[in-house]
Protein backbone atom coordinates (compact mmCIF):
# COMPACT_ATOMS: atom_id res chain seq x y z
CA UNK A 1 0.00 0.00 0.00
CA UNK A 2 2.51 2.08 0.93
CA UNK A 3 4.60 1.20 -2.20
CA UNK A 4 2.12 2.14 -4.35
CA UNK A 5 0.73 5.73 -2.64
CA UNK A 6 4.93 6.50 -3.50
CA UNK A 7 4.81 5.26 -6.58
CA UNK A 8 1.81 7.18 -6.97
CA UNK A 9 3.03 10.39 -5.50
CA UNK A 10 6.41 10.21 -7.60
CA UNK A 11 4.37 10.30 -10.94
CA UNK A 12 2.31 13.38 -9.79
CA UNK A 13 5.39 15.60 -9.05
CA UNK A 14 6.82 14.05 -12.22
CA UNK A 15 3.13 15.32 -14.49
CA UNK A 16 3.48 18.51 -12.65
CA UNK A 17 7.32 19.53 -13.52
CA UNK A 18 6.47 18.58 -17.40
CA UNK A 19 3.45 20.71 -17.38
CA UNK A 20 5.34 23.32 -15.37
CA UNK A 21 7.82 23.70 -17.76
CA UNK A 22 5.57 23.25 -20.94
CA UNK A 23 3.59 26.16 -19.59
CA UNK A 24 7.23 28.34 -19.15
CA UNK A 25 8.35 27.46 -22.83
CA UNK A 26 4.61 28.79 -24.24
CA UNK A 27 4.91 31.79 -22.05
CA UNK A 28 8.19 32.65 -22.88
CA UNK A 29 7.99 35.34 -25.32
CA UNK A 30 9.82 34.20 -29.22
CA UNK A 31 12.75 36.27 -29.71
CA UNK A 32 13.44 37.92 -32.49
CA UNK A 33 16.50 38.97 -34.56
CA UNK A 34 16.95 42.33 -34.53
CA UNK A 35 17.06 44.28 -37.69
CA UNK A 36 19.23 46.60 -38.98
CA UNK A 37 19.95 49.16 -41.56
CA UNK A 38 21.74 48.71 -44.71
CA UNK A 39 25.05 50.13 -44.13
CA UNK A 40 25.86 48.86 -40.80
CA UNK A 41 27.72 46.41 -39.42
CA UNK A 42 25.40 44.30 -38.00
CA UNK A 43 23.48 44.66 -41.52
CA UNK A 44 26.58 43.03 -43.29
CA UNK A 45 26.99 40.15 -40.19
CA UNK A 46 23.54 38.90 -40.38
CA UNK A 47 23.68 38.93 -44.41
CA UNK A 48 26.35 37.05 -44.48
CA UNK A 49 25.38 34.38 -41.81
CA UNK A 50 22.57 34.05 -43.99
CA UNK A 51 24.19 33.68 -47.45
CA UNK A 52 28.26 31.91 -45.65
CA UNK A 53 30.14 30.66 -42.45
CA UNK A 54 32.23 34.04 -41.29
CA UNK A 55 33.96 34.27 -38.64
CA UNK A 56 33.81 37.18 -36.28
CA UNK A 57 36.97 39.26 -34.37
CA UNK A 58 35.51 41.59 -31.86
CA UNK A 59 37.14 43.45 -28.92
CA UNK A 60 34.26 46.09 -27.31
CA UNK A 61 33.17 47.66 -30.40
CA UNK A 62 35.85 47.11 -32.68
CA UNK A 63 34.71 44.59 -34.78
CA UNK A 64 35.97 42.79 -38.46
CA UNK A 65 34.52 39.88 -40.41
CA UNK A 66 36.43 37.81 -42.17
CA UNK A 67 34.98 34.59 -44.68
CA UNK A 68 36.96 31.65 -44.97
CA UNK A 69 35.09 31.42 -48.14
CA UNK A 70 36.53 33.91 -50.09
CA UNK A 71 40.14 33.23 -48.87
CA UNK A 72 40.33 34.33 -45.65
CA UNK A 73 39.73 37.93 -46.67
CA UNK A 74 38.34 40.64 -44.16
CA UNK A 75 35.05 41.53 -45.58
CA UNK A 76 34.74 44.23 -43.44
CA UNK A 77 34.82 45.69 -40.15
CA UNK A 78 33.64 48.65 -38.00
CA UNK A 79 34.53 51.09 -34.64
CA UNK A 80 31.20 51.58 -33.40
CA UNK A 81 29.49 47.74 -32.53
CA UNK A 82 26.25 46.50 -34.60
CA UNK A 83 25.07 49.50 -35.47
CA UNK A 84 28.20 51.72 -36.45
CA UNK A 85 29.18 51.72 -39.93
CA UNK A 86 30.38 48.95 -42.11
CA UNK A 87 33.74 49.98 -43.89
CA UNK A 88 34.16 47.49 -46.77
CA UNK A 89 32.30 47.18 -50.02
CA UNK A 90 30.53 43.78 -50.17
CA UNK A 91 28.96 42.87 -53.44
CA UNK A 92 25.67 41.63 -52.12
CA UNK A 93 23.94 40.84 -55.14
CA UNK A 94 26.63 38.58 -56.56
CA UNK A 95 27.10 36.53 -53.27
CA UNK A 96 23.42 36.24 -52.96
CA UNK A 97 23.13 35.26 -56.74
CA UNK A 98 25.71 31.92 -56.12
CA UNK A 99 26.78 32.80 -59.76
CA UNK A 100 30.28 32.25 -60.66
CA UNK A 101 31.45 34.80 -63.16
CA UNK A 102 33.74 34.06 -65.65
CA UNK A 103 36.74 36.29 -65.34
CA UNK A 104 36.34 37.34 -61.80
CA UNK A 105 34.04 36.99 -59.05
CA UNK A 106 34.22 40.55 -57.11
CA UNK A 107 32.76 39.96 -54.04
CA UNK A 108 34.32 42.87 -52.47
CA UNK A 109 36.42 42.87 -48.94
CA UNK A 110 38.07 45.58 -47.11
CA UNK A 111 41.37 43.18 -47.25
CA UNK A 112 41.91 40.16 -49.62
CA UNK A 113 44.73 37.98 -50.18
CA UNK A 114 45.93 37.98 -54.19
CA UNK A 115 49.30 37.12 -55.66
CA UNK A 116 51.17 39.17 -58.74
CA UNK A 117 52.08 39.27 -61.50
CA UNK A 118 48.93 40.35 -63.30
CA UNK A 119 50.48 40.54 -66.27
CA UNK A 120 53.59 40.11 -68.57
CA UNK A 121 55.40 37.40 -69.60
CA UNK A 122 55.42 35.89 -65.91
CA UNK A 123 51.69 36.69 -65.95
CA UNK A 124 49.43 34.12 -63.43
CA UNK A 125 46.19 35.64 -64.77
CA UNK A 126 46.91 34.61 -68.86
CA UNK A 127 47.62 31.45 -70.10
CA UNK A 128 50.64 30.63 -72.17
CA UNK A 129 50.45 32.02 -75.24
CA UNK A 130 47.22 34.32 -74.78
CA UNK A 131 46.42 37.80 -75.61
CA UNK A 132 46.78 40.23 -73.07
CA UNK A 133 43.09 41.50 -72.68
CA UNK A 134 40.28 41.20 -71.07
CA UNK A 135 38.65 38.14 -72.94
CA UNK A 136 42.00 36.00 -71.96
CA UNK A 137 42.47 37.66 -68.33
CA UNK A 138 41.23 34.78 -65.84
CA UNK A 139 41.64 34.86 -61.61
CA UNK A 140 43.10 32.04 -60.51
CA UNK A 141 41.21 29.90 -58.59
CA UNK A 142 43.21 29.95 -55.52
CA UNK A 143 42.57 33.68 -55.08
CA UNK A 144 38.71 34.10 -56.43
CA UNK A 145 36.77 30.67 -55.55
CA UNK A 146 38.56 28.39 -53.44
CA UNK A 147 37.77 27.91 -50.00
CA UNK A 148 40.88 28.26 -47.48
CA UNK A 149 40.88 25.91 -44.33
CA UNK A 150 40.85 27.65 -41.11
CA UNK A 151 43.53 26.73 -38.42
CA UNK A 152 42.65 28.68 -36.14
CA UNK A 153 40.11 31.25 -34.49
CA UNK A 154 39.44 33.14 -31.39
CA UNK A 155 38.02 36.54 -30.42
CA UNK A 156 40.84 38.29 -31.72
CA UNK A 157 43.09 36.31 -33.97
CA UNK A 158 42.52 33.74 -37.26
CA UNK A 159 44.43 32.15 -39.19
CA UNK A 160 44.05 30.26 -42.57
CA UNK A 161 46.05 28.19 -44.70
CA UNK A 162 45.74 27.13 -48.57
CA UNK A 163 48.29 24.03 -50.98
CA UNK A 164 48.47 26.00 -54.87
CA UNK A 165 49.46 24.63 -57.43
CA UNK A 166 50.25 27.04 -60.66
CA UNK A 167 52.04 27.60 -63.67
CA UNK A 168 52.72 31.05 -65.08
CA UNK A 169 52.67 32.50 -68.84
CA UNK A 170 56.38 31.25 -69.62
CA UNK A 171 54.79 27.42 -68.55
CA UNK A 172 56.60 27.59 -65.04
CA UNK A 173 54.74 25.64 -62.12
CA UNK A 174 55.05 26.81 -59.10
CA UNK A 175 53.96 24.93 -55.78
CA UNK A 176 53.17 26.62 -52.43
CA UNK A 177 51.51 26.89 -49.57
CA UNK A 178 49.47 29.88 -48.41
CA UNK A 179 49.52 30.96 -44.95
CA UNK A 180 47.01 33.85 -43.85
CA UNK A 181 47.06 35.05 -40.14
CA UNK A 182 44.70 38.14 -39.06
CA UNK A 183 44.69 40.47 -35.73
CA UNK A 184 42.64 42.24 -34.84
CA UNK A 185 44.72 45.27 -32.66
CA UNK A 186 42.97 47.15 -29.51
CA UNK A 187 43.63 50.58 -29.26
CA UNK A 188 47.08 50.75 -27.54
CA UNK A 189 48.24 48.66 -30.28
CA UNK A 190 47.12 51.02 -32.85
CA UNK A 191 48.62 53.82 -31.20
CA UNK A 192 51.70 51.96 -30.96
CA UNK A 193 51.61 51.19 -34.55
CA UNK A 194 51.09 54.29 -35.56
CA UNK A 195 53.20 56.22 -33.34
CA UNK A 196 49.57 58.45 -32.53
CA UNK A 197 48.22 60.19 -29.83
CA UNK A 198 44.42 59.89 -29.45
CA UNK A 199 41.63 62.13 -28.14
CA UNK A 200 39.07 60.35 -26.37
CA UNK A 201 36.36 61.30 -28.88
CA UNK A 202 37.85 59.11 -31.59
CA UNK A 203 36.55 55.60 -32.10
CA UNK A 204 38.47 53.07 -34.25
CA UNK A 205 39.61 49.59 -35.33
CA UNK A 206 42.61 48.39 -36.98
CA UNK A 207 43.88 44.97 -37.52
CA UNK A 208 47.04 43.50 -39.23
CA UNK A 209 47.52 40.61 -41.63
CA UNK A 210 50.68 38.39 -41.90
CA UNK A 211 50.68 36.67 -45.18
CA UNK A 212 53.03 34.09 -46.40
CA UNK A 213 54.01 31.99 -49.21
CA UNK A 214 56.50 28.89 -48.65
CA UNK A 215 58.14 26.84 -51.60
CA UNK A 216 56.78 23.29 -51.52
CA UNK A 217 58.52 22.27 -55.00
CA UNK A 218 61.53 21.10 -55.83
CA UNK A 219 62.60 23.99 -58.13
CA UNK A 220 63.85 27.43 -56.94
CA UNK A 221 61.38 30.00 -58.12
CA UNK A 222 64.10 32.45 -60.40
CA UNK A 223 64.06 35.81 -62.53
CA UNK A 224 64.12 33.44 -65.57
CA UNK A 225 61.44 31.51 -65.21
CA UNK A 226 59.78 34.10 -63.49
CA UNK A 227 58.65 35.20 -59.43
CA UNK A 228 55.42 35.44 -57.56
CA UNK A 229 54.65 38.28 -55.35
CA UNK A 230 52.12 38.94 -52.13
CA UNK A 231 49.43 41.24 -53.16
CA UNK A 232 46.91 42.92 -50.76
CA UNK A 233 43.82 44.50 -52.04
CA UNK A 234 41.51 46.33 -49.75
CA UNK A 235 38.04 47.11 -51.31
CA UNK A 236 36.15 50.34 -49.67
CA UNK A 237 33.16 52.83 -50.60
CA UNK A 238 33.21 55.27 -52.27
CA UNK A 239 31.52 58.54 -52.25
CA UNK A 240 31.70 62.00 -54.36
CA UNK A 241 33.45 63.53 -51.39
CA UNK A 242 36.52 60.70 -51.21
CA UNK A 243 39.61 61.56 -51.54
CA UNK A 244 42.71 58.87 -51.51
CA UNK A 245 45.78 60.23 -50.31
CA UNK A 246 49.53 58.80 -50.81
CA UNK A 247 52.52 60.37 -49.47
CA UNK A 248 55.96 60.22 -51.69
CA UNK A 249 59.71 60.27 -51.23
CA UNK A 250 60.25 63.31 -53.55
CA UNK A 251 64.02 62.98 -53.49
CA UNK A 252 63.83 59.55 -54.08
CA UNK A 253 65.66 58.38 -57.76
CA UNK A 254 63.19 56.64 -59.81
CA UNK A 255 61.98 56.86 -63.39
CA UNK A 256 58.49 57.96 -61.86
CA UNK A 257 56.24 59.57 -59.58
CA UNK A 258 53.33 57.91 -60.27
CA UNK A 259 52.59 55.56 -63.48
CA UNK A 260 48.73 56.72 -64.04
CA UNK A 261 47.93 55.04 -67.41
CA UNK A 262 47.20 51.56 -66.36
CA UNK A 263 43.75 51.50 -68.12
CA UNK A 264 44.46 54.97 -69.89
CA UNK A 265 45.73 58.00 -69.01
CA UNK A 266 43.69 59.71 -65.52
CA UNK A 267 42.46 63.27 -66.50
CA UNK A 268 43.73 66.21 -63.98
CA UNK A 269 40.95 67.11 -62.63
CA UNK A 270 40.71 63.39 -60.74
CA UNK A 271 44.81 62.82 -60.26
CA UNK A 272 46.70 65.89 -58.65
CA UNK A 273 50.23 65.24 -57.82
CA UNK A 274 52.02 68.11 -55.72
CA UNK A 275 53.88 68.70 -52.09
CA UNK A 276 54.95 64.87 -51.59
CA UNK A 277 51.23 63.60 -51.97
CA UNK A 278 49.43 61.71 -55.08
CA UNK A 279 45.60 62.56 -54.50
CA UNK A 280 42.93 60.41 -56.44
CA UNK A 281 39.45 60.78 -56.52
CA UNK A 282 37.65 57.81 -54.79
CA UNK A 283 34.22 58.25 -56.13
CA UNK A 284 33.79 55.33 -57.85
CA UNK A 285 32.78 56.70 -61.47
CA UNK A 286 35.58 56.80 -63.71
CA UNK A 287 38.03 53.67 -63.83
CA UNK A 288 41.30 54.44 -63.50
CA UNK A 289 44.47 52.80 -61.44
CA UNK A 290 47.90 54.62 -60.41
CA UNK A 291 51.55 52.91 -59.03
CA UNK A 292 54.08 54.18 -56.71
CA UNK A 293 57.70 52.71 -57.24
CA UNK A 294 59.45 51.27 -54.60
CA UNK A 295 62.17 53.63 -54.62
CA UNK A 296 59.30 56.65 -53.59
CA UNK A 297 56.88 54.33 -51.36
CA UNK A 298 56.54 55.55 -47.59
CA UNK A 299 54.59 52.46 -45.35
CA UNK A 300 51.58 54.52 -45.04
CA UNK A 301 48.58 55.54 -47.39
CA UNK A 302 44.93 56.67 -46.77
CA UNK A 303 41.71 58.09 -47.95
CA UNK A 304 39.58 60.73 -46.62
CA UNK A 305 35.72 60.53 -46.42
CA UNK A 306 34.44 64.07 -46.08
CA UNK A 307 30.66 62.96 -46.16
CA UNK A 308 31.31 60.63 -43.05
CA UNK A 309 34.16 62.24 -41.52
CA UNK A 310 36.01 58.93 -41.61
CA UNK A 311 39.76 58.23 -42.04
CA UNK A 312 41.39 54.92 -43.22
CA UNK A 313 44.77 54.14 -42.85
CA UNK A 314 46.64 51.35 -44.53
CA UNK A 315 50.31 50.79 -43.38
CA UNK A 316 52.55 48.73 -45.56
CA UNK A 317 56.30 47.07 -45.37
CA UNK A 318 58.95 49.02 -47.19
CA UNK A 319 62.30 46.73 -47.76
CA UNK A 320 65.23 49.53 -47.70
CA UNK A 321 66.95 48.99 -50.73
CA UNK A 322 64.86 46.21 -52.43
CA UNK A 323 63.69 47.62 -55.60
CA UNK A 324 62.73 44.58 -57.43
CA UNK A 325 59.12 44.14 -58.04
CA UNK A 326 56.65 42.57 -60.35
CA UNK A 327 55.52 44.05 -63.63
CA UNK A 328 51.59 43.56 -63.67
CA UNK A 329 51.01 45.26 -67.08
CA UNK A 330 49.33 44.06 -69.81
CA UNK A 331 51.98 43.88 -72.17
CA UNK A 332 55.16 41.56 -72.74
CA UNK A 333 57.72 43.64 -70.89
CA UNK A 334 61.33 44.68 -71.25
CA UNK A 335 61.63 44.80 -67.14
CA UNK A 336 59.52 42.77 -65.87
CA UNK A 337 60.97 43.42 -62.17
CA UNK A 338 60.31 46.66 -62.05
CA UNK A 339 56.90 47.23 -61.06
CA UNK A 340 54.62 48.95 -58.34
CA UNK A 341 54.82 48.75 -54.58
CA UNK A 342 52.11 50.44 -54.10
CA UNK A 343 48.44 51.13 -55.87
CA UNK A 344 45.34 52.90 -56.11
CA UNK A 345 42.03 52.15 -57.85
CA UNK A 346 38.85 54.29 -58.64
CA UNK A 347 36.31 51.58 -59.84
CA UNK A 348 33.98 53.19 -63.11
CA UNK A 349 32.51 51.55 -66.34
CA UNK A 350 34.31 49.28 -68.74
CA UNK A 351 33.92 49.58 -72.29
CA UNK A 352 30.52 48.19 -72.81
CA UNK A 353 28.92 50.03 -70.12
CA UNK A 354 28.97 47.62 -67.05
CA UNK A 355 30.72 48.15 -63.50
CA UNK A 356 31.98 45.56 -60.97
CA UNK A 357 31.10 48.15 -57.96
CA UNK A 358 31.38 51.03 -57.67
CA UNK A 359 34.26 50.81 -55.01
CA UNK A 360 38.07 52.02 -54.36
CA UNK A 361 41.42 50.08 -53.69
CA UNK A 362 44.00 50.84 -51.73
CA UNK A 363 46.88 48.10 -52.52
CA UNK A 364 50.48 46.98 -51.74
CA UNK A 365 52.40 44.27 -52.47
CA UNK A 366 55.60 42.26 -51.01
CA UNK A 367 59.14 42.04 -53.41
CA UNK A 368 58.98 39.83 -56.10
CA UNK A 369 59.95 36.55 -53.93
CA UNK A 370 62.79 34.02 -55.55
CA UNK A 371 62.11 31.59 -52.72
CA UNK A 372 64.66 28.25 -52.48
CA UNK A 373 62.63 24.92 -51.66
CA UNK A 374 61.02 25.11 -48.24
CA UNK A 375 61.84 28.55 -47.83
CA UNK A 376 59.57 30.82 -46.64
CA UNK A 377 58.54 34.74 -46.93
CA UNK A 378 55.82 36.94 -45.49
CA UNK A 379 54.45 40.41 -46.11
CA UNK A 380 52.62 42.36 -43.30
CA UNK A 381 50.10 45.09 -43.86
CA UNK A 382 47.49 46.64 -41.48
CA UNK A 383 44.10 48.44 -41.92
CA UNK A 384 42.73 51.41 -39.21
CA UNK A 385 39.52 53.00 -39.64
CA UNK A 386 38.94 56.30 -37.36
CA UNK A 387 35.63 58.11 -36.90
CA UNK A 388 35.91 61.63 -35.17
CA UNK A 389 35.11 65.17 -35.34
CA UNK A 390 36.74 66.68 -38.49
CA UNK A 391 39.34 68.76 -35.72
CA UNK A 392 39.72 64.93 -34.58
CA UNK A 393 41.08 63.43 -37.57
CA UNK A 394 43.05 65.91 -38.74
CA UNK A 395 45.07 65.72 -35.85
CA UNK A 396 45.39 61.83 -36.93
CA UNK A 397 45.96 62.29 -40.38
CA UNK A 398 48.84 65.10 -39.95
CA UNK A 399 50.01 62.46 -37.27
CA UNK A 400 49.96 59.53 -39.50
CA UNK A 401 50.15 61.36 -42.91
CA UNK A 402 52.00 64.34 -42.18
CA UNK A 403 48.64 66.62 -43.80
CA UNK A 404 45.65 68.13 -42.45
CA UNK A 405 42.19 67.02 -43.30
CA UNK A 406 41.29 71.26 -44.66
CA UNK A 407 44.13 70.33 -47.24
CA UNK A 408 43.04 67.14 -48.25
CA UNK A 409 39.24 68.36 -48.83
CA UNK A 410 40.56 71.49 -50.83
CA UNK A 411 42.63 69.31 -53.37
CA UNK A 412 39.44 69.13 -55.72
Amino acid sequence: MKTSFKLFFSGLIFFSLIFSCTSNQQSKPTETMKTYEKGTYGYDLQWLQKHKKPLELKSGDARILISPEFQGRVMTSTAKGDTGKSYGWINHDLIASGELKEHINAVGGEERFWLGPEGGQFSIYFKPGAKFDFENWQTPACIDTDTFETVHANDTVAEFAKQVNITNYSNFTFEFDINRKISLLNESLIKSELNLKLTEGVKCVGYQTENSLTNTGTEAWKKETGLLSIWLLGMFIPSDEVTLVIPYIKEAVADYIVKDDYFGKIPADRLVVKDGFVFLKGDGKQRGKIGIPPQRVVPVMGSYDAANKMLTIVKCQVFEGVTEYVNSAWEPQQFPFKGDAVNAYNDGSVADGTQMGPFYELESSSPALALQPGEKATYKQSTFHFEGTEEELSAVCQQVLGISIEEIKTVF
